[in-house]
């Protein structure tokens, strides 16, 4: 079969022919591969900088995809740690880490949404107890996660959501889909803290895609603006987009009640996350959330790996 196919870290996939292992076991599937999204798991999975990363080649990147089985049925499907990932014409699936998916809906839609809706909808679900009508700040809400945070916080009952970021145009049309108030992460520092501390005053969760610089800026000025310190205030990490690390001061920590929370692969059990994958799907299929992807043949993989990161979610279809 024809694959992207990873032969070093310092290079990107070529478009080649592989073997796929055979099926084993019965609960192992063989799809045909209608869809698979490009995101930075997937890229870090390929450079070999991902921490669950094993370092070994060659390896077909792509953890999730949709594809169609033998009887004809769509299904949405999450891979394990594997070399032989979803960026193929076939891929070996466990049927217990899919979702069948109504007929008629669009392959390249599920495959874009599905990665970065699952990071927030893990993390509003299993990372912590969403009280309705909580308040919830998403920072890095201008990327393809962030934007369907924000539309998920307010379907699992969020009273009132704050989205931040960088890009003008992406973070206005977040106004259209549930974002309560907006607040630009451009300008001076000075002006940056205050915003965010204008809006965040009543926060009770903040969901961070950011991390690195961004946060050790804004987790101090939410802290200290906020009314009454001794309300809990839930921050969850999910991504690293600005860096992997912050200095974090122990004052931090005593002014105002706190806790810092990680949401990720390994803080959640795998069947806990393969359990919610049914509703997910369903919730997407039958919700009008704003998804900008384009599909591009995943022949031309090489040249889509070195070109520049748009907005849009870029999807590879066989």
């Amino acid at each position: 079969m024809h694959a992207a196919v990873v032969r070093a870290f310092d290079h990107p996939p070529r478009y080649e022919e592989i073997d796929l292992p055979a099926a084993a076991g019965e609960d192992a599937l063989t799809l045909d591969v209608l869809a698979a999204a490009l995101h930075h798991r997937v890229r870090s999975m390929a450079d070999g900088t991902h921490y669950e990363s094993t370092g070994e080649l060659p390896l077909i990147p792509g953890i999730d995809g949709v594809g169609r089985d033998a009887d004809g049925r769509l299904r949405y499907f999450v891979l394990p740690d594997t070399r032989f990932g979803s960026m193929a014409e076939r891929a070996v699936i466990d049927r217990r880490r899919s979702a069948v998916l109504p007929d008629g809906v669009d392959p390249v839609t599920i495959a874009a949404a599905m990665n970065p809706a699952m990071s927030s909808w893990i993390a509003l679900r299993k990372r912590i107890d969403l009280a309705p009508g909580a308040r919830v700040l998403v920072l890095g809400a201008t990327g393809n996660a962030g934007q369907m945070a924000v539309q998920i916080a307010k379907h699992l009952g969020a009273a009132h959501v704050v989205a931040a970021g960088r890009d003008a145009g992406r973070l206005a049309a977040l106004a259209g889909v549930g974002a309560d108030a907006l607040v630009s992460l451009e300008g001076s520092p000075e002006a940056v803290d205050a915003a965010l501390g204008g809006a965040t005053t009543e926060v009770d969760v903040v969901l961070d895609y950011l991390w690195g610089s961004v946060s050790q800026r804004v987790l101090p000025a939410v802290l200290t603006a906020r009314r009454d310190r001794g309300r809990p205030l839930t921050w969850i990490q999910i991504g690293s987009v600005a860096g992997p690390e912050i200095t974090l001061p122990s004052a931090w920590l005593r002014a105002a009640r706190v806790q810092l929370v990680g949401s990720g692969q390994g803080s959640v059990p795998a069947r806990e996350i393969v359990a919610e994958l049914p509703g997910l799907a369903t919730h997407i299929t039958d919700s009008d959330y704003a998804i900008d992807a384009v599909a591009q043949p995943l022949s031309d993989v090489e040249r889509i790996w070195r070109a520049p990161a748009g907005a849009r979610r870029t999807v590879l279809v066989p």
